[in-house]
């Protein structure tokens, strides 16, 4: 199988290195252009596409996935088979362009889970399990038939830094199985459910990332664990933004308001929740780095 792959980030690279490790035919990497970053505004190349080029594989970067150019290109390549890892929407023009269709690993276990920020959703909501999932791609975002998924347990103080790393590397060896039945020609597909108890993983905005103090211990501990390390919840400490890598809770009546703190200036800070308290552990402070309570505290009087 003739196979083009497209994804960006690290989490995508993993299933690529995997792929390429397999010997399967890797023939061109689809991934997003370079960007300007940092102060020196130098372009970023992805992490996919770093990859490919230190393998000698080609890249096409559209800037525009319609690009009539950028189509052409890739029907030049007759690709048997796509895969998508970590990617953009695809127009049909493209997933619907080689012979043995497109398929996508996702980082839940669908039909749960369709949308964006699967990983972070799955801790906020308070899941003991996830997994990844294999599917061909159609027309509405993370709803074709599923060929294959593997489950992972959750830990209670698993970040989603900590379950992105584990279903990196999960997903890339399903993707390796995935592609080995599609060569095969032993796929048994099903269709997934469009209806009933579907929780979804939308897009996660600043919003969605401060913490309302009025609300449970637990739900705030689940969503600092769920945005961390990125994008980060965060509360205001003197007008100040002050993000949350790292808490734990206290299971006590708090004796004062929801979003009060305590601390000994020394040790601890921790902000009453509705019923118990937030410890912060792992914090960064506007305009300063990231640090450990500990060293925040020395040097700031509260």
């Amino acid at each position: 199988m003739k196979i083009v792959f497209m994804g960006t980030p690290d989490f995508a690279v993993a299933s690529l290195d995997a792929l390429v490790q397999a010997n399967f035919d890797v023939i061109a990497v689809v991934t997003a252009p370079d960007k300007p970053a940092g102060r020196g505004q130098k372009l970023n190349e992805s992490a996919v596409k770093k990859y490919a080029v230190e393998k000698g594989i080609p890249v096409l970067q559209p800037e525009k996935l319609k690009n009539p150019e950028f189509i052409e290109e890739l029907r030049s390549y007759k690709a048997d088979l796509q895969v998508v890892v970590a990617f953009r929407m695809l127009p049909e023009v493209v997933w619907n362009m080689p012979p043995k269709g497109t398929i996508n690993l996702h980082g839940s276990l669908l039909p749960q889970y369709r949308g964006a920020a699967p990983i972070n959703h799955a801790i906020i909501n308070g899941e003991k399990e996830s997994g990844v999932t294999t599917f061909f791609l159609t027309h509405e975002i993370d709803t074709g038939n599923i060929i294959l998924s593997d489950r992972t347990p959750i830990a209670d103080d698993e970040t989603a830094g900590d379950l992105h790393d584990k279903l990196m590397h999960i997903g890339a060896k399903l993707l390796v199985k995935t592609l080995k039945a599609i060569e095969a020609g032993g796929v048994n597909e099903q269709p997934q459910p469009q209806s009933g108890d579907l929780k979804h993983a939308p897009k996660i905005f600043k919003e969605d990332c401060k913490i309302d103090w009025n609300d449970q211990a637990q739900n705030i501990y689940n969503l600092i664990r769920g945005l961390s390390p990125y994008p980060t919840a965060f509360t205001f400490l003197h007008d100040k933004t002050l993000k949350v890598f790292k808490a734990e809770i206290e299971k006590q009546e708090p004796g004062i308001a929801a979003g009060g703190f305590l601390t000994d200036g020394k040790t601890y800070l921790k902000f009453a929740a509705k019923d118990g308290f937030i410890k912060l552990l792992d914090i960064q402070y506007e305009g300063k780095k990231r640090m450990l309570i500990e060293d925040f505290l020395r040097g700031m009087r509260l």
